[in-house]
């Protein structure tokens, strides 16, 4: 009767699915740490174009603002919808925003 009231165990399965997270969110850094090395990479040896070299830049910026949205503040989660709802919605504000910015300077 002592066991079923030990509230410091961790059943098997949110054991697991701890262990699942971590994995994940190990997987997730070291993709962005090798996203950081590939952009340094291609700045540093100037083989690609200017041009062509802003672009993938941008895409992999784009890419790590992602994982660290969707993995490391969680937003996967079931519970986090009001905080997604802002993020998201301050992304989308800021795209507005560059958006509107653009057309002013190039129209």
């Amino acid at each position: 009767m002592s066991d079923s009231t030990n509230s410091n165990q961790v059943n098997p399965y949110q054991k697991e699915k701890n262990k699942e997270e971590m994995k994940k969110q190990l997987i997730t850094f070291a993709l962005m740490i090798a996203f950081t090395l590939i952009a340094f990479g291609i700045v540093v040896s100037g083989a690609m174009d200017k041009m062509f070299v802003i672009p993938v830049l941008i895409i992999l910026a784009v890419t790590q603002v992602g994982f660290q949205f969707y993995y490391f503040m969680h937003l996967k989660d079931k519970d986090h919808g009001m905080p997604a709802f802002m993020i998201y919605g301050g992304v989308w504000a800021a795209v507005l925003t560059l958006a509107g910015l653009g057309v002013i300077t190039w129209w």
